[in-house]
Order: structure tokens, then sequence, then C-alpha cells
């Protein structure tokens, strides 16, 4: 009885499993294309931050008309990525918005 050599075995192991069928590999092009046939634009445009745009440089948590444009209808904070403002802006946002929760300007949450 021959046995089988391991280095056969490890070449069946070590194939990369996108390898087998290559038609796999169009259908997935196929399905970013729109029907124009040129590939999705998935980036939206580049949103500027509000505060650096305005020139504001302090952020107050009695501000509530300016805060409840950064919370959804559900009363959660906006993420970074869907209201463009840059990195230091949102934690001070967080900040205000967190503490005039606390003292029950704001809801923590909407129905």
């Amino acid at each position: 009885m021959a046995r089988k050599n391991r280095s056969d075995r490890n070449d069946k192991n070590n194939r990369n499993p996108r390898d087998r069928n290559p038609r796999d590999r169009n259908l997935r092009d196929r399905n970013l294309r729109s029907a124009t046939g040129s590939i999705l634009n998935l980036r939206q445009r580049k949103r500027f931050c509000y505060f650096c745009r305005e020139n504001i440089s302090n952020i107050d948590y009695k501000n509530v008309s300016l805060l409840e444009k950064f919370i959804s209808d559900k009363g959660k904070i906006r993420p970074k990525r869907s209201t463009g403002n840059c990195v230091q802006h949102q934690r001070k946002i967080a900040m205000a918005i967190k503490r005039s929760r606390v003292i029950a300007l704001i809801p923590y949450f909407k129905r």
C-alpha cells in the first residue's frame, strides 16, 4: 500500500479557498457595478466641522438648540462620520450633551 506524501497533503491544505472558483470573483465584481457599468462611488462628499467653519470656540451645555443638531431622533449622540465634526469638537459636543442630560435639559432617549 502506498502512503500519501506529506507534501501532497500540505499542498491541498495551503490552497487559498478563493482560488477554487474564479467565477466567484467575477460575481462579486458584478455586484459592485451600477446600471451604467461603472463601479459604485461609495464615498459621500466631505463634510466639514461646523464649529471650525463658524469659528465657535465655546460649546456650552446650556445651549440646547445647538446640541440638538447633534442628537438623533431617538436621542443618541450622532457619530463623527455623520456630523462631519473634527475630533476635538466631537469630544466637546459629547461632553456637553452628557452634562445637559444629567441636569435634565435634554432627555436621555425620545419615544
